[in-house]
């Protein structure tokens, strides 16, 4: 695997020197998200060709390879005008991430109202992962025309909550510019904690050949709730996920997130020593 981080959870400090130091503390790659980047613009009239080229030169100067331009807005927004709006910024976002040397643009998959609340009744339904597969249709050619990877992340609290429902979305679209963001731990909730090993292993069944990158996080349950923290200081069992890269996905960038500065170092090293150990 080559082990990257999330770029909002490091260190603030200027845009060029948060680089060198992603780089200072060994990882090889980042997932950036521009809205999350104080001193980045984000607006969509904002995503030219010079902008993609800054941003492309300053990751190459230190050698650091863009794994996932982060585009999180609700893909199920009912709201027709508002849906046309974030279709034109995943739009937008795919081109920029031709432009800038980025393979895969990454989103999760929304929920059925507009404030993205998460609604289990409306949220699991049949109806809203057909508006979900409806609206990511056009996306996904938008996809296809910018040469671009536009990969769903399944979350439990979200429309493609299972590995099963992400197979439907896949195989609805079938197309090679849809694949998965593979993140074991947000597949998990405490409705299915107790059956966490059989969750990660259906999702490396059904979704492993679509899997373009792997995020890794750790968790605890506090007060019936999952917390998600870095790598090594929950109770996560990363054995499958690792196996499972290292078997079929050797070079697969996988970034780690809610890290936090003093300890971002700490949670690659310990993904490191399972890897070393297959």
């Amino acid at each position: 695997m080559q082990l990257g981080i999330r770029f909002h959870d490091t260190e603030e400090m200027p845009f060029e020197e948060r680089l060198k130091n992603i780089r200072r503390q060994g990882f090889s790659c980042a997932h950036i998200a521009l809205s999350k980047v104080k001193d980045l613009p984000s607006e969509t009239d904002a995503l030219t060709p010079g902008y993609a080229a800054y941003i492309k030169h300053a990751f190459a100067e230190e050698h650091i390879d863009i794994a996932v331009l982060g585009n999180y807005l609700n893909l199920a927004n009912p709201d027709p005008e508002k849906l046309h709006a974030i279709q034109a910024r995943y739009t937008a976002h795919l081109r920029f991430a031709s432009l800038v040397g980025c393979s895969v643009v990454g989103t999760e998959t929304g929920a059925p109202n507009e404030d993205y609340h998460y609604d289990k009744e409306a949220c699991h339904s049949e109806q809203a992962l057909d508006t979900f597969i409806t609206n990511l249709r056009p996306v996904v050619r938008d996809a296809e025309r910018c040469g671009v990877i536009l990969a769903i992340e399944p979350v439990y609290r979200h429309i493609v909550w299972n590995p099963k429902r992400a197979r439907t979305v896949l195989d609805a679209i079938g197309s090679p510019n849809l694949q998965i963001i593979f993140d074991p731990v947000n597949l998990l909730h405490p409705d299915n904690l107790a059956q966490r090993d059989e969750v990660i292993g259906q999702a490396i069944e059904l979704l492993g050949k679509d899997v373009a990158v792997i995020h890794l996080k750790d968790y605890k349950v506090i007060d019936g709730e999952m917390a998600c923290m870095a790598c090594g200081l929950g109770d996560m069992d990363y054995t499958q996920v690792i196996a499972f890269a290292h078997e079929h996905k050797p070079y697969v960038q996988a970034t780690l997130e809610n890290t936090r500065p003093d300890n971002a170092v700490q949670a690659r090293e310990y993904i490191q020593r399972i890897e070393d150990t297959l």
